[in-house]
């Protein structure tokens, strides 16, 4: 079968052209942004154990398994990082969340010392190493809950040669022993914040649960960390979570209650409301 054949076959079976073109690239044991390579040999033949390989991830990717577990790998504001299922896949939408964060860090006026940056629920370790590699000077540390995920976040801090203080524990209870109140200027996460019985995780089957759903009205870990996170932050701190597309004037309030100031939320690429900040008072 030629290479043209075998993408006409698979998407065939109603699967998006990006990711049949990634998963032969995959079994093709080439580099999955090379797609230029697919339309300068779609006359070449593909060997019968090349396209057994395909033909394995097109049959996890019809039964909607995600093509960045097929592949093991996902990428994120430019950068490729490693993803299992322990781990959330990183999504364009939370591209947002860290152009935030750059911007905020940017505009700080940080005397004396290097910025200090927490990200609480590092999963893969995306937003802690995308901040890191877009602004050095800055100091990082990344928290999760559960090791197996931090090991993979190790794993893409390494590989993208970002030097991330990483911490393990729930939330801010990650800091305990730590010297760090009172010692970030920047707080940025990505928690959980689905409803336990919202339409949406039937989509979701593959990814972690316990990285997908917070309560009843999906808001049981933003609350934490709205709760905890002013005795985090420096004078002028920011605190940045995203949340659920509906969430943004509840996450608003949240952060108002919790006395944080400059409160606002920010949009994606769709419009969409995905991501609310607030700022510690610089005089209180």
């Amino acid at each position: 079968m030629l290479i043209k054949d075998a993408i006409s076959w698979a998407m065939s079976l109603s699967l998006e052209k990006n990711d049949v073109q990634i998963l032969l690239l995959h079994a093709l044991g080439r580099s999955t942004f090379d797609k230029a390579y697919l339309i300068a040999h779609d006359q070449d033949p593909l060997s019968s154990n090349i396209f057994e390989q395909f033909s394995e991830f097109i049959t996890r990717a019809h039964r909607s398994e995600p093509v960045a577990y097929i592949t093991g790998h996902k990428e994120f504001y430019g950068l490729n990082f490693k993803v299992t299922p322990d781990t959330l896949i990183p999504r364009p939408d939370t591209e947002t969340l860290v152009e935030w964060a750059i911007e905020c860090l940017k505009t700080l006026k940080v005397l004396g010392r290097p910025p200090r940056v927490l990200d609480l629920g590092t999963g893969t370790g995306c937003l802690a190493i995308t901040i890191k590699h877009h602004l050095p000077s800055c100091i990082v540390w990344a928290s999760d809950i559960k090791n197996t995920t931090l090991e993979v976040a190790k794993h893409n801090s390494k590989a993208l040669k970002t030097e991330i203080n990483f911490l393990e524990g729930s939330w801010f209870k990650a800091l305990e022993g730590e010297t760090l109140k009172d010692n970030f200027d920047l707080i940025i996460s990505n928690p959980p914040y689905i409803k336990a019985n919202d339409s949406h995780l039937a989509s979701l089957t593959f990814e972690p649960e316990h990285a997908l759903i917070s309560g009843a009205e999906g808001l049981d870990d933003l609350k934490i960390i709205a709760l905890n996170a002013l005795e985090h932050l420096t004078p002028g701190g920011w605190l940045l979570v995203e949340h659920g597309y509906n969430q943004g004037l509840e996450v608003q309030s949240l952060l108002h209650q919790n006395g944080l100031i400059e409160v606002q939320s920010r949009h994606d690429i769709a419009g969409i409301c995905r991501c609310t900040g607030g700022q510690r008072p610089k005089m209180e």
